[in-house]
């Protein structure tokens, strides 16, 4: 079947755009570090008068322990991020009418997490959310709102042309890496690669690919394959093969193979 190629540079241009739209604020990407020795350190006076007891409530001068505001104490809480907003500028990419995205985090000190699920905008209201909230507390297990998607690559559609296919692969690593952070993190530690790094030394699993470009192809009239290449640029540093493969929608069976080790330092 036919094969198209694209060029790194395009494809870098589509991966920064996404990655510089799903930024979070810095209030839930790292929120402030919470003590009790701090808290009874600012604790406020006790009001002396009914005014002043508004004027603590106004001020946030009350915390509730199980809140679920960003904190560092491992319970999830609701990010304020539209991870939509990513989909504006990409090509042939779009959410599904009446699907709206949401995202979960939870905060500790050694790293962070975070979980975007695809699901109807009439089940997206606060309290609904909250709901889920109630049942993950500090648990690793994330929350999962009633009426989510089974995948959130099902809330979306597209125009089916090649672009569009890439746009899902690049967007769905980073949708899955949104909210982490420490030693957490997974695809942000990969950079794309149009070729083999030559100032390394690489101990290859199989045979070594000639061609690293990203590439689009039809394998059936219902099937299609997106393949890029990355480098994990922490230890263990390695080359992957990141291969997908679509059928009628844009739900794709994903595989991130390790195809080298690096060897030694760099040469020189």
């Amino acid at each position: 079947m036919s094969l198209q190629t694209f060029s790194l540079d395009a494809v870098q241009k589509l991966n920064q755009y996404v990655q510089t739209q799903l930024v979070l604020p810095a209030s839930e990407q790292q929120p402030a570090l919470e003590t009790r020795a701090a808290m009874a350190a600012e604790e406020p006076p006790e009001p002396s008068s009914l005014d002043m007891l508004g004027d603590m409530f106004r001020a946030g001068g009350f915390e509730e322990e199980d809140s679920p505001a960003p904190n560092t104490k491992g319970r999830w809480f609701i990010s304020t991020i539209d991870p939509g907003a990513a989909l504006y500028k990409l090509p042939g990419l779009s959410l599904k009418p009446g699907v709206r995205l949401v995202t979960y985090l939870q905060r500790r000190p050694d790293g962070g997490l975070g979980v975007t699920w695809a699901l109807p905008e009439l089940m997206s209201t606060t309290t609904h959310l909250e709901e889920a909230l109630e049942a993950a507390g500090d648990q690793p297990t994330p929350p999962r709102p009633r009426g989510a998607l089974g995948h959130i690559m099902d809330g979306f559609t597209g125009d089916q042309r090649p672009a569009s296919y890439v746009s899902a692969s690049l967007l769905l690593r980073h949708l899955k890496e949104l909210g982490r952070t420490g030693k957490l993190r997974r695809w942000s530690h990969h950079r794309l690669i149009p070729a083999v790094p030559t100032q390394y030394s690489w101990q290859w699993k199989g045979n070594a690919p000639k061609d690293l470009s990203p590439k689009f192809k039809y394998l059936d009239e219902k099937s299609v394959m997106v393949e890029f290449f990355s480098c994990r640029v922490v230890p263990p540093v390695a080359l992957f093969r990141h291969l997908d493969q679509y059928g009628s929608a844009y739900r794709a069976k994903s595989n991130d193979q390790v195809i080298a080790l690096l060897q030694a330092q760099p040469k020189g």
